[in-house]
């Protein structure tokens, strides 16, 4: 009677505790997602409804106006970079986008960590069952064992085959913690990758942009100096007949050749921005059929979708990644303090021995055995404790990144805005001074065809429209370079 009311007991501890082991709850904290931020504008001052209007620009001076709804009035299911209405453009970054090794990496780490997921959740939620067979032949010495009274029998061989299984309950939620770390590390790397794509396309985008510049700008400068040389041709005659001194004609040969100087640069430039060009889309640049790209052929957008700063933290994929960071953090805590408390672990093996492997289970299981393991951590001098205070510490540097995060991208994104404003202020500024110095020439040369003044007044007027034209190509490439930011900082991605 004692025995049986000792085995009821036993049964009915190991009930429980299997019961709760079902229906347990996931110690450590349940995540949440951070608040969204309440402030009602990106800038110290509301931004503008528009920008300035340079229409004396052929192009690139437009006003822009900042659309703040939802993105598809604008876009209407485009990837942003549409915008710019330029097929060369759309064709490169869509090639970018196929070819890049960057995201290649990026799409082979996401692979791996929905794998490494799917690797934990198998373990975790299912008992592992494993098969094992041997055969062995062997030989018994019974004079070795002390037995001499009966011959030792032939060799034989033993054949074993079995099933071993084994489940590891998830008492107190470390497995469905270490699940939930491992979903939110695949969320990093979703997002990573989304970020990669972003982070790509305005990269190709400004580059074509600063190719365009440097192109308008090398013409510009190109045509600078044909106009010094035929000063240059001009003074030396003077000189010749003495109207001139030396000093006047080294002064200009000192400015042509500091023009001269100018060049190389900017076409070494150039090639840095092919080669970069190049290595976005895949390819060496040597085997690269880049197209070319000039301000005149890119359109600049004249609606420009800006995210309400409440929407920020849900479409910007860096700080989607810092809150899937959060996330894994706070996953790690619940692991942490979960490894503190008991695991129930059950155990069998069923198997069968024979001399004749066709009759390995001809009769069934004839070897077996159940296991109930509990292992309660007692002693580890401090480290289960101290892994869990390193977690939570863990958890509040991921949250001080997230916060950073949320702050960077509200400067960026103010960045983009301010900088719209301005560009289109500059290069409305540096218009009416190529305006005027284009009227100063156009006067200076009528005059000269008069007679009233020499042809040195009208090349040296020329010259000056020509530096007034190159800042204002400048600050015409600004405004489709800081566009492009602004799509970027508000994390618009393609199609999105």
């Amino acid at each position: 009677m004692v025995l049986q009311k000792f085995q009821w007991g036993w049964k009915r501890r190991l009930l429980i505790c299997v019961t709760a082991s079902l229906c347990g709850c996931a110690v450590g904290p349940d995540f949440k997602s951070p608040e969204t931020p309440t402030v009602a504008r990106y800038t110290e001052t509301p931004t503008p409804e528009k920008t300035a209007d340079v229409s004396t620009v052929a192009h690139g001076g437009a006003a822009q106006r900042f659309v703040s709804s939802d993105t598809e009035d604008v876009l209407h299911g485009e990837p942003w970079w549409v915008l710019f209405q330029n097929e060369a453009l759309n064709q490169l970054i869509e090639q970018a986008l196929a070819n890049s090794p960057t995201l290649a990496d990026a799409e082979a780490r996401l692979r791996q960590a929905q794998e490494e997921y799917a690797a934990r959740a198998g373990m975790s939620r299912y008992p592992s069952v494993d098969v094992n067979a041997s055969t062995a032949r062997q030989q018994p010495n019974f004079e070795t064992m002390g037995i001499t009274a009966m011959p030792s029998p032939p060799p034989f061989t033993l054949y074993n085959a079995s099933i071993g299984v084994s489940y590891t309950f998830d008492w107190f939620g470390a497995n469905a913690r270490a699940l939930e770390g491992l979903q939110a590390a695949t969320e990093i790397k979703s997002w990573q990758l989304e970020a990669a794509r972003l982070t790509l396309a305005a990269n190709i985008a400004a580059a074509a942009v600063r190719e365009a510049s440097l192109r308008e700008q090398i013409d510009v400068l190109n045509t600078m100096i044909e106009t010094q040389q035929k000063q240059f041709v001009i003074l030396e005659a003077r000189r010749a007949l003495g109207g001139v001194s030396d000093a006047d004609v080294q002064q200009l040969r000192s400015a042509l050749a500091e023009h001269q100087a100018r060049l190389p640069p900017l076409h070494r430039l150039l090639y840095s921005v092919r080669h970069q060009l190049a290595l976005y889309s895949g390819v060496t640049p040597g085997e690269a059929t880049l197209p070319q790209f000039y301000l005149v052929d890119l359109q600049l957008p004249e609606a420009l979708p800006v995210t309400v700063p409440s929407e920020l933290v849900r479409q910007r994929p860096d700080i989607r990644a810092a809150e899937a960071m959060l996330h894994q953090a706070s996953a790690n805590v619940g692991v942490a303090t979960a490894n503190l408390y008991p695991r129930l672990t059950l155990s069998g093996n069923f198997g069968a021995a024979t001399l004749s492997g066709k009759d390995l289970f001809g009769e069934g299981f004839n070897l077996w055995n159940l296991g109930v393991g509990i292992t309660q951590p007692l002693f580890r001098g401090g480290e289960l404790r101290a892994a869990k205070r390193a977690s939570e510490a863990a958890f509040d540097a991921a949250a001080a990144g997230y916060r950073q995060a949320v702050l960077q991208g509200f400067q960026n994104v103010a960045d983009a805005l301010r900088a719209l404003e301005t560009d289109a202020l500059a290069l409305k500024a540096r218009s009416v001074a190529a305006d005027e110095a284009l009227a100063t020439y156009r006067l200076m040369e009528a005059r000269y065809q008069m007679g009233g003044i020499d042809q040195w007044s009208a090349l040296d007027a020329e010259r000056r429209y020509l530096e007034a034209l190159l800042a204002r190509v400048q600050s015409a490439a600004d405004r489709y370079a800081d566009t492009v930011a602004l799509f970027q900082a508000i994390g618009l991605s393609g199609g999105r």
